[in-house]
């Protein structure tokens, strides 16, 4: 059963009590795997509801070891374990199942996900939105300036308190030169909810500085076409939830995709370290 929509803001609170518990919560489900890329180690799977972690969705893994690949491949029906250590969420073990024991709509979102992601090297598409404040935003305006940018939404039941709390450590761990060359984005995946003063709320709640980060949304067409320029797929399921890609893009001063963070396996500090690389020294 899904948690409904109005509880969703209890879920930072939850969040909270789970990572600073000291120990890891495991979770069994069932479900399609709808994508597999074993060089990056993650599987996407369609699943229902893990008890006690999420409601049922579709969502790419990390898995623990690479190995738990092999022989994977999309529409299988699996069991599998996941782990919750309050940070990000890591398969553990994975079982094939007969296709009898998983119902599941065939073609489901998903498939081929990861491939359609805006590859490293490639020219970051513009966009224009608006931010938390209502003051308009380009990405073109940051060409010189490292940019994060990560896609998140204010009543996710999954990953997205994650992904920005993974950021505001980033953000605490860059020095105070290497912050003057950097600037957060995070864009709504709901834009027809997450208004600017929405958007706000939920920055000031997880702690993020927006003197270098800004919350964006704006018209659903333009948050759209965004969405299908970096390959961030979305599908809207019941009670308000959204199913999407957990991936965050650094690009450089030249505006170019510098390295592509899929899941949270990735440490605060192994990405401002890759932050600091490409920060340009001050003139």
């Amino acid at each position: 059963m899904r948690i409904l929509r109005p509880l969703a803001a209890l879920l930072p609170a939850l969040l909270l009590a789970l990572a600073c518990g000291g120990s890891a919560k495991t979770s069994t489900g069932r479900g399609i795997v709808r994508d597999v890329n074993r060089e990056w180690k993650q599987v996407v799977i369609e699943h229902g509801d893990l008890p006690g972690l999420m409601p049922a969705m579709t969502m790419n893994y990390d898995v623990a070891d690479a190995k738990l690949l092999d022989a994977l491949g999309p529409g299988q029906s699996i069991e599998f374990d996941v782990r919750f250590d309050g940070k990000s969420y890591t398969i553990t073990r994975i079982e094939r199942l007969s296709d009898a024991d998983v119902a599941a709509p065939p073609g489901a979102p998903g498939e081929g996900a990861l491939e359609k992601l805006l590859p490293e090297a490639e020219l970051a598409p513009d966009f224009a939105l608006v931010d938390q404040d209502g003051h308009p935003r380009r990405l073109s305006e940051y060409r010189g300036r490292v940019v994060l940018l990560d896609f998140v939404y204010t009543d996710c039941q999954g990953p997205c308190s994650l992904v920005t709390g993974l950021h505001v450590d980033v953000q605490k761990a860059l020095s105070p030169e290497a912050r003057r060359g950097v600037q957060f984005l995070s864009v709504s995946l709901d834009p027809v909810h997450d208004t600017p003063l929405a958007l706000g709320r939920y920055a000031k709640l997880r702690g993020a500085d927006l003197s270098d980060w800004a919350f964006l949304t704006g018209p659903p067409d333009d948050v759209a076409k965004l969405l299908q320029a970096y390959g961030v797929g979305t599908i809207r399921q019941g009670e308000g939830q959204i199913e999407h890609n957990v991936v965050a893009f650094l690009i450089d001063p030249e505006g170019r995709v510098a390295r592509r963070y899929l899941g949270l396996k990735d440490e605060a500090a192994a990405i401002a370290h890759d932050v600091d690389g490409l920060v340009r020294p001050a003139s």
